[in-house]
């Protein structure tokens, strides 16, 4: 059973409790309803929550992604609701709320539900300068993390990521894991559509990417052309680039030194997770690629994520003149909707000075 079957289905009873709860004070606001039904429809709910999680990791199918989109969906419209029934208990304890107003007070949530949902799927190009002494000459690297493959964004996100980059005109392509989400099985024509893309694109595995098996992972990369970096390096028109996978289950952080510094080049590490900017920076490499925190997704998790995350998103520049940048994600974890931040595949300007 895998890490994110065993979360769910430990979360299930104590959401199941929470859903109960909230559904009641949202019923309360408007006039009521029977604790039989509200049982009935919170059961429907926890079945939902994890039965199409078993089928998908058996085999992906369309309904069972269907029934995984509403789960989430609905996940993340219940957190909106907590908050919006909270606001509108406030107000009650001042102000004598009408139906009325407290329906349109309501009608938030769907509301904002279709601005995250739209701007969870769109692509975002963004651009940053990295001013390098010690670089041969100009290199445009396309960065990318977190595109969460799985039931919820199957391979339309692939093909969608795969379309935008033969947009841009970058040197090459890195994705810094978490190709997938672990949410279904990885086949191996899922990432297909990455043999398209005119440039080359180099993947590390992240923490997510082991969750269903990282084997199916690697083969789907291989199937498609991506070059997986998996604590190796590789030259590249005068960049060292090193992969560094994620500590997962009996897989430890590897040991290495500076024997993995080229000093002719400019060295990138790779790695999943904004940690250890410091110690790499010390090691040698110019400029670390990571991901993971997704800056938050949306609202209110982006200041949680904030005080989290020492390097939450963007990019750092540290006293030694080395880089971090930490993309925001191009998919979405769990819940496909972004508040906050972007869907981003960042264009990083690597200059001589």
């Amino acid at each position: 059973m895998s890490f994110r079957t065993k979360r769910v289905l430990l979360s299930t009873p104590f959401y199941m409790l929470f859903e109960f709860f909230l559904l009641k004070y949202i019923f309360l606001l408007i006039d009521g309803i029977d604790d039989v039904y509200l049982f009935i429809l919170t059961l429907l709910i926890g079945l939902n929550r994890f039965v199409p999680m078993f089928l998908e990791a058996k085999r992906s199918r369309v309904i069972t992604r269907f029934l995984t989109t509403l789960d989430v969906l609905w996940m993340w419209a219940s957190l909106m609701f907590l908050i919006d029934i909270s606001v509108i208990y406030l107000f009650g304890c001042f102000v004598n709320l009408s139906l009325e107003v407290r329906l349109v007070l309501l009608s938030i949530v769907p509301i904002l539900g279709i601005y995250n949902y739209w701007k969870a799927h769109r692509i975002v190009v963004c651009e940053k300068t990295l001013e390098l002494s010690n670089l041969n000459h100009d290199v445009c690297i396309a960065h990318m993390s977190d595109i969460h493959f799985g039931a919820v964004r199957h391979r339309e996100i692939i093909r969608d990521v795969s379309e935008k980059l033969n947009e841009l005109d970058c040197d090459l392509a890195i994705i810094s894991g978490d190709l997938a989400d672990g949410s279904c099985v990885v086949g191996s024509e899922d990432f297909k559509a990455f043999s398209n893309v005119k440039m080359p694109v180099i993947f590390t595995p992240g923490n997510h990417d082991y969750y269903m098996g990282i084997e199916d992972v690697i083969t789907a990369c291989e199937n498609a052309g991506v070059t997986v970096l998996d604590n190796e390096s590789m030259e590249f028109e005068g960049l060292n680039i090193f992969g560094l996978s994620y500590s997962h289950g009996d897989r430890g952080f590897p040991e290495f030194d500076n024997s993995v510094i080229k000093q002719d080049s400019i060295n990138i590490v790779n790695y999943h997770v904004p940690y250890y900017w410091e110690e790499f920076s010390k090691l040698g490499f110019d400029v670390q690629l990571s991901g993971h925190t997704h800056g938050g997704q949306f609202y209110p998790a982006v200041w949680f994520a904030n005080l989290m995350f020492k390097y939450n998103m963007g990019l750092f520049k540290n006293d030694l003149g080395r880089y971090l940048h930490v993309t925001t994600g191009v998919g979405s974890m769990d819940v496909p909707m972004r508040w906050g931040t972007d869907s981003e595949i960042v264009i990083l300007k690597l200059k001589k000075i």
